[in-house]
């Protein structure tokens, strides 16, 4: 054999064992799920209102089970309605197959169909629809960075990447945004 044949041996071989070692050591970027280990606590058919740091309602919370993380304290939700003040005190609804909350209530990320009305009581009704939503109560803004359509009387607005601010009713979109309007009649 010559030496350029056995070169190429020697190096196909570190090639193999260096791509087999980088496969055995490989980051695994998938999230890592909680263990078998029971919940701290466990609702079922409940109504929980949070509080802020001055005492004032932060949300509003129904579902039909919700369970707590023993080890870092968030709650994951099953179907949850959560109820969000507005300045006057009126409360968006906000609807999703599944829901999440961290340990200090200072955000809430829902996932699947989620669902959000305006208050009853307000003047031009509102709904938006996304897959999902980060909603951050103490701060009254909500993030998604999907795909989310606001419906109003005779207009819809879509885009991906969106912020809002609850109080204000204020909603600025990232990317790829489109407009209908549709007059009333």
């Amino acid at each position: 054999m010559s030496w350029r044949g056995a070169m190429t041996l020697v190096l196909l071989v570190a090639a193999i064992l260096s791509g087999w070692s980088a496969w055995q050591h490989r980051r695994d970027d998938a999230p890592i799920i909680a263990s078998d280990q029971r919940s701290d606590y466990l609702l079922r058919d409940f109504e929980l209102i949070a509080l802020d740091n001055q005492g004032k309602e932060s949300f509003t919370l129904r579902a039909p089970k919700l369970a707590r993380n023993p080890g870092d304290k968030t709650m994951s939700l099953d179907t949850p309605l959560f109820l969000l003040p507005d300045k006057q005190g009126n409360h968006w609804k906000v609807r999703s197959k599944t829901g999440w909350v961290s340990a200090d209530n200072e955000e809430v990320r829902l996932r699947g169909d989620v669902v959000a009305t305006s208050p009853e009581e307000d003047a031009r009704e509102t709904w938006m629809n996304t897959e999902q939503l980060n909603v951050f109560p103490d701060t009254n803004r909500a993030t998604s960075p999907g795909l989310v359509t606001i419906t109003q009387p005779g207009s819809t607005m879509s885009g991906r990447g969106m912020q809002v601010d609850l109080a204000s009713k204020r909603y600025q979109f990232k990317s790829q945004v489109r407009h209908r309007y549709v007059p009333s009649r």
